[in-house]
């Protein structure tokens, strides 16, 4: 596929057609890779990181956790 470079500011940018965007998951502010090899320039998506439930919870601290929520008395199919 044939597309163009523009000047966006003081830098160049290139239009990634929305079909390659897709196929690519590439979204808005998505960050990407580019290298230079061999006079080709080779742009390569980064995915989202792997977030693991230990992670979230080594993120818990005194500022961040929040007091139990009371919703009232157990009704229905809640009682046990």
């Amino acid at each position: 596929m044939v597309t163009k470079i523009q000047k966006w500011g003081n830098k160049l940018a290139l239009s990634i057609p929305k079909s390659f965007a897709q196929n690519a998951f590439l979204v808005n502010v998505a960050q990407v890779d580019i290298n230079l090899v061999k006079g080709k320039i080779i742009i390569s998506a980064i995915g989202p990181r792997e977030i693991s439930l230990d992670d979230l919870l080594n993120r818990i601290d005194s500022k961040n956790i929040h007091d139990e929520i009371r919703t009232g008395t157990p009704v229905g199919k809640e009682l046990w």
